[in-house]
């Protein structure tokens, strides 16, 4: 592995990348080597939750289904928030069943998902994604032992160069999320703003999932 995309939905299948794809339960496909699969709070259905959370702990069993995710918290749409609470809460107790790091999506509801890690007594692994925020929140999160993964808004917002550049080297990871960019490409401006090569980068990231992912 000489990069690592830790979140995505395109599935590319290069040989010098690791991807780890998001899956849907009603969307599964099996082809794909490694993914997530969760129930992202902007698709929650009432009637399918059961059903969901079921295929999640099937597919959660099984050594090629590295995380759970994406899931978490949206307090700009319209799913009402005591349901997103609910079913976030049910995949944080199947992640720490099945002892799998959880992909987590959040807009502007940081206080809620920290809050939820405390009280859960939450021990495996909870990584922001996309994340874009000011330096005061990252350095809260990784306080409160969050790891955070940067991709879309590192390429395209240079406020978040210092952010970057403030981040611990343990407890990051880059991905692409759903951008036409290339995980090379963040790797890219992520390896100048850190002031490193490439190569360092990718040790640092290969550490990160390795430990993350338990893979000795």
């Amino acid at each position: 592995m000489e990069y690592f995309n830790f979140h995505t939905h395109q599935f590319k299948n290069e040989t010098s990348v690791l991807e780890l794809v998001n899956q849907y339960p009603n969307e599964f496909d099996e082809s794909i080597p490694f993914y997530s699969i969760g129930i992202h709070p902007w698709h929650i259905e009432g009637n399918r939750i059961d059903a969901d959370l079921e295929i999640i702990e099937e597919k959660l069993q099984s050594s090629n289904c590295l995380a759970v995710g994406e899931c978490g918290l949206d307090k700009r749409i319209e799913i009402p928030f005591e349901l997103q609470l609910s079913v976030f809460e049910k995949q944080l107790i199947l992640a720490e069943k099945y002892k799998k790091p959880v992909i987590i999506h959040c807009v502007a509801a940081y206080q809620e998902v920290s809050e939820i890690k405390k009280r859960m007594k939450i021990s495996v692994p909870m990584i922001i994604h996309g994340f874009s925020k000011k330096n005061q929140i990252a350095v809260q999160l990784v306080k409160e032992g969050f790891y955070l993964s940067f991709g879309k808004y590192l390429l395209k917002n240079p406020d978040l160069k210092p952010v970057f550049q403030n981040m611990p080297n343990d407890r990051f990871f880059l991905e692409t999320d759903s951008i036409a960019e290339t995980i090379q490409e963040v790797y890219e401006m992520a390896s100048n703003y850190k002031e490193i090569t490439i190569k360092e980068l990718q040790t640092i990231i290969s550490s990160n999932y390795r430990t993350v992912f338990k893979i000795t």
